[in-house]
């Protein structure tokens, strides 16, 4: 069932081409991938899609008795409502189901007739399809997981994550038969991006999105899509298969470019030689030769990035912590004193749920804030470059070269040359046209390059990169992993894009929220596999340790069963009460376990005595098995009675 179709749809902004005549559509239980470079029109896209913007040519059409849910970068809220208000005040087939419902429910309170109960009747179907009697349980999951635990909160008093999560939990709330979505991993912690991940693979749900977490990509979608050079190619697979097909389209479009280049300039010189009268045939050749120029004329597919920026010598002192502590008042941040010292080169993910303390972490390394207790010793040659997730502020009535201008006018490379502002700027792609825009033109993506650019301009020897991959393109993200992979200095790096933290960090801070940092010798995924095998460990102890107190407290129970019987059997006398040695408990105990099993061999022999009455033989034999026994047994019980009169 095709739920979406998108038919020859171009736009541009002036002379921007975004792109042209491209088609695709998505069917019921699709899962899709929408990748591009930043500025390549995937947000424009979402907007044609959503009907805010008007595409030049072409058209989308979406079935008609299908619910859509959008999750935009930017969204809006009633700011004065509060989180429960927004829910209560969601508009959906699950809500108008129980309003229905309950508005029939309570005819049938005063009303007994036909028509009621059809209506009754009708209703609980209708619940019954949708699955509406869930819907309460499932809104409590959704906010629990996204730890929007206060719904009585005012939208105005949230933080820029929080309100993403409000949008998010909205969007799945709703329960829309198709959901688009644009970078929904942004503001989720690593615990709510693996949960959204399974909640997103149910097969009722259609989606299309864009993402820059690799991992996201490949557990949820089965077919990618890419605009690139203003056209759209599609894949199916996962990412690596689209990065081997990619490629593979990329080196055939370089040859045919190649060839159809190397035939223009022949067709070029015999062009030139023709006289102004020319042939039916040789207008015929002209004109081929238009249509090799174009071909000819077309765009090289796009380099990647090369960031070689010059870094400032590192001594060998770098940061030192020395038992450091810090909280807040009603917070506890870093409880349990913390000693790290850095090496040069190595580079350590951050990783933690959201407000446990990550980016008061790196506040406190780069001196930004103070600690409690313990010290932080900074060397003499550090210069940090610190990539915010807030970003940078720009202006946005600046022209992108004067931006980089004011920072410097030439850049020293590792190479020992320098560039221009200029062309600093075209090697991060942003072209010489791009460059005299105004700020307010970039994409969201492109001002997070932008940023990117003035970070590495200082020249740091120790990078700190918090949430790093929000809002960049994969190409862009690939990138800065090669960068950083041939980095001499130290890295820093909190980020809930696992991929790009278990290709980079040797090691890995782990902050639980339990106020202490757990310095984790290896990636992301493997401290999860550690963590997992621990967690199944103590399950299977504690599995164990029930069975075996349950066993101990039947036994307890029957020994002092046993010692109330033999108080009763005996004399009542006054003595005073002696309490057992360790040692002789643990006689009884051990006597009172091996009597019962002696008591059953016993009766086991002697009844087999009985059975081989006519072999005397096979009765010598038995009789002789049963001395020991019996002699055993005897001494056990003498030897009880005995501990029992201590």
């Amino acid at each position: 069932m095709n739920l979406l179709s998108v038919n020859n749809l171009s736009k541009a902004y002036g002379t921007k081409e975004l792109f042209t005549k491209i088609s695709f559509g998505i069917n019921y239980g699709e899962k899709v991938a929408l990748v591009a470079r930043n500025g390549s029109g995937k947000t424009t896209l979402f907007k044609i899609l959503k009907g805010i913007e008007i595409p030049d040519e072409g058209e989308v059409v979406f079935r008609k008795d299908i619910s859509i849910g959008f999750l935009d970068q930017n969204f809006t809220f009633d700011e004065e409502a509060t989180i429960q208000q927004l829910i209560d005040n969601a508009d959906n087939k699950f809500v108008k189901c129980i309003r229905n419902y309950d508005a029939v429910i309570k005819a049938s309170e005063t009303s007994t007739s036909n028509d009621v109960a059809d209506k009754l009747e009708e209703s609980l179907n209708e619940m019954n399809l949708l699955g509406a009697w869930d819907y309460e349980k499932d809104i409590k999951e959704i906010l629990s997981r996204l730890e929007l635990h206060d719904t009585s909160r005012i939208v105005k008093t949230l933080s820029g994550g929080q309100k993403k999560r409000v949008a998010l939990a909205l969007t799945l709330i709703n329960k829309p038969t198709l959901i688009i979505m644009d970078e929904p991993t942004n503001h989720l912690d690593i615990d709510m991006i693996e949960w959204l991940e399974n909640y997103l693979q149910q097969e009722s749900l259609s989606i299309l999105l864009v993402t820059h977490d690799r991992y996201f990509l490949d557990e949820v979608c089965d077919r990618i899509i890419e605009i690139d050079q203003h056209k759209l190619y599609e894949y199916k697979g996962n990412f690596d298969y689209y990065l081997e097909r990619k490629k593979e389209r990329e080196e055939m479009q370089d040859a045919a470019l190649d060839k159809a280049q190397n035939l223009y300039k022949r067709e070029l010189i015999w062009v030139r030689k023709q006289p102004k009268a020319r042939t039916v045939k040789s207008k015929s050749r002209v004109d081929a030769f238009y249509e090799v120029e174009q071909k000819a004329k077309q765009k090289r597919v796009e380099k990647r990035l090369e960031l070689t920026v010059k870094m400032e010598r590192m001594g060998s002192k770098i940061v030192e912590m020395h038992r450091i502590t810090k909280n807040y008042p009603g917070k506890e941040i870093i409880t349990e004193p913390f000693t790290y010292t850095f090496i040069p080169g190595e580079k350590i993910g951050v990783v933690g749920k959201n407000g446990v303390g990550k980016t008061t972490l790196l506040n406190i390394i780069q001196g930004k804030e103070s600690v409690d207790t313990g010290k932080v010793s900074l060397g003499d040659t550090i210069v940090f470059g610190y990539y915010s997730q807030g970003g940078m502020i720009i202006n946005n009535d600046k022209r992108i070269i004067e931006i980089i201008k004011d920072i410097a006018e030439y850049i020293p490379l590792a190479n020992g040359q320098s560039l221009s502002a200029s062309h600093l700027l075209t090697r991060f792609n942003f072209s010489p046209a791009v460059q005299y825009s105004y700020a307010h033109t970039l994409s969201g993506g492109e001002k997070r390059r932008l940023y990117l650019l003035t970070v590495l301009m200082k020249n740091p020897n120790f990078l700190i990169l918090d949430e790093p991959t929000n809002d960049l393109d994969i190409v862009t993200l690939q990138t800065l992993e090669d960068f950083l992979d041939e980095f001499k200095g130290c890295v820093l790096i909190v980020s809930h894009d696992r991929y790009f933290i278990d290709r980079l960090v040797d090691h890995t801070f782990v902050l639980e929220g339990n106020g202490e940092i757990k310095d984790f010798p290896g990636n992301y995924t493997e401290y999860r596999t550690w963590k997992g095998e621990r967690e199944d460990g103590r399950k299977n102890e504690t599995r164990q340790e029930v069975a075996l107190a349950k066993a101990e407290a039947e036994e307890k129970k029957r020994v002092s069963e046993l010692k109330i019987a033999v108080e009763e059997k005996k004399p009542k006398v006054e003595t005073p009460v002696k309490k057992l040695s360790f040692k002789l408990q643990h006689e009884l105990a051990e006597i009172e376990k091996e009597i019962p099993v002696l008591e059953k061999q016993k009766a086991e022999l002697e009844q087999q005595i009985i059975d081989s009455a006519t072999d005397y033989g096979k009765v010598l034999e038995i009789t002789a098995k049963l001395k020991p026994i019996s002699d055993s047994l005897d001494k056990k019980n003498t030897r009880w009675l005995e501990i029992q009169e201590m």
